[in-house]
């Protein structure tokens, strides 16, 4: 595909790497020449200097030819410009990033009056992770499917763990529960799961199960970790917004730091039932003061990487409580992926990850819809979710008589509002959503998890 770039910031540079790695044609269009110059240069791609909100520049990067443009300047409004012009001069699809909570109710009717083909929000999405891992504090990272009636989870094994030991295939026959081993990370290597595989202390596991079959599955082996009544985040910025918005019916307490007096009054004048301090957190003695010491979660949410990670590993260094820590910069991820740093959150990849989604369903072949895509490992396996349609040559052969490449799991059927972990005699039905673990990246459609 042909896609157009308006923005050569840190979003940018992601998405221009991403869409690469899929086998798209990128352009890249931005007022500043070094930005530019830089991304072009780094990935061999299509540099243009100019206003991508302008028909000219737009002209330039050849939109008559374009499939999609996506908008991803630090301005909002830019943004939402710089797709109608495109629509207009091009008629061509559009995706915007919107991040400010002023238009964060508004989306759905921007999208639909300006016929954008999505409305993206960073903050709001990464809000979203990080609520779902307070909410299960027992994972690293929580991905949902089916629109939330399955969960993707990843967790940590415990050194000790009752687990270590013990093959896959024994969660079924000896605990008896409901979950699939998908992948185990052990020293910097990626595994996809089969059933005589042995589980080691340290290793990092991906499992999908429904909710209440999860949280059996932590019971019988042993998982201690307390359910979170408080939390304190470092940082009041727009993740913090929409986390505070979404944790407000949970009944965990909140505390917030800032050291911005005038974001203190922000936060404080929007979200009421929140605690706000006005002091600067780098201050260990601040943390202390503040109960730092004896809270459930504590959450990084600052503009800078390393004040982030410094902040989380003093509190582990006293508090064994969940860490979430936002990082921007995806560049250093296996350097910071050794530190013991709990939940990472990376809302740029975020953002490429849900785009690619879009364009990985432009470019779908027949016989299924992609629904859900994930970066479970990042640059090694990934995880996706197809509706299987009609014309699929995988509808109705038992799963045991497919003659499937080396590297995939088919790790659940979703059908009829209930979860199938699959054995050999399953069949799929069109209508199915199917989950797909594999180590064969950007997968164009189902049919190609064949051999």
């Amino acid at each position: 595909m042909n896609i157009i770039v308006v923005g050569c910031g840190k979003v940018g540079e992601a998405l221009t790497h991403f869409l690469l790695e899929e086998g798209n044609d990128i352009t890249v269009i931005d007022t500043d020449k070094d930005k530019v110059q830089a991304i072009s240069e780094r990935f061999d791609v299509m540099g243009i200097v100019g206003n991508g909100a302008t028909r000219t520049i737009l002209r330039e990067a050849n939109i008559d030819d374009a499939d999609l443009l996506i908008a991803v300047t630090g301005s909002d409004e830019l943004n939402l410009l710089c797709c109608l012009i495109a629509k207009k001069a091009g008629d061509c699809r559009t995706i915007a990033r919107v991040r400010s909570p002023q238009y964060s109710q508004e989306a759905s009717y921007i999208k639909d009056e300006l016929g954008l083909a999505m409305v993206i929000n960073p903050e709001w999405q990464a809000a979203r992770e990080i609520a779902r891992v307070l909410r299960f504090p027992w994972a690293i990272k929580v991905d949902t499917f089916s629109r939330g009636r399955v969960e993707l989870f990843k967790f940590r094994l415990p050194e000790g763990s009752s687990l270590a030991g013990k093959k896959v295939k024994d969660i079924v026959s000896t605990l008896h529960c409901d979950v699939m081993v998908c992948t185990i990370e052990r020293n910097n290597e990626a595994y996809i799961a089969n059933g005589d595989f042995v589980f080691q202390e340290r290793d990092v596991i991906s499992a999908i199960a429904e909710p209440k079959n999860a949280e059996a599955f932590f019971k019988k082996i042993n998982y201690k970790v307390a359910t979170i009544h408080n939390v304190m985040i470092v940082g009041a910025g727009r993740i913090t917004h929409y986390l505070c918005t979404l944790l407000e019916d949970s009944n965990i307490s909140v505390k917030v730091i800032e050291r911005e007096e005038s974001v203190c009054e922000t936060m404080d004048a929007n979200h009421p039932e929140v605690t706000v301090i006005h002091a600067d957190a780098v201050d260990q003695q601040v943390l202390l003061e503040e109960g730092v010491a004896n809270i459930d979660a504590f959450v990084t949410l600052t503009n800078m990487d390393e004040e982030n990670i410094l902040l989380s590993l003093f509190v582990r260094s006293m508090n064994p409580c969940k860490l979430v820590t936002k990082i921007n910069r995806v560049d250093y991820g296996d350097v910071i992926s050794h530190l013991d740093l709990d939940s990472i959150v990376y809302p740029k990849q975020i953002t490429a990850e849900t785009i690619a989604r879009y364009v990985r369903a432009m470019n779908q072949t027949v016989g299924s819809d992609i629904e859900t895509l994930y970066q479970l490992i990042k640059g090694k396996v990934e995880v996706a979710e197809y509706v299987i349609k009609g014309d699929s040559a995988l509808v109705g052969i038992p799963l045991s008589k497919l003659q499937l490449k080396d590297g995939v799991l088919i790790a659940a059927i979703l059908r009829d509002r209930k979860c199938l972990l699959p054995r050999g005699g399953d069949i799929m039905k069109i209508g199915d959503a199917v989950v797909i673990v594999t180590n064969h990246l950007a997968l164009q459609g189902i049919e190609d998890i064949l051999k």
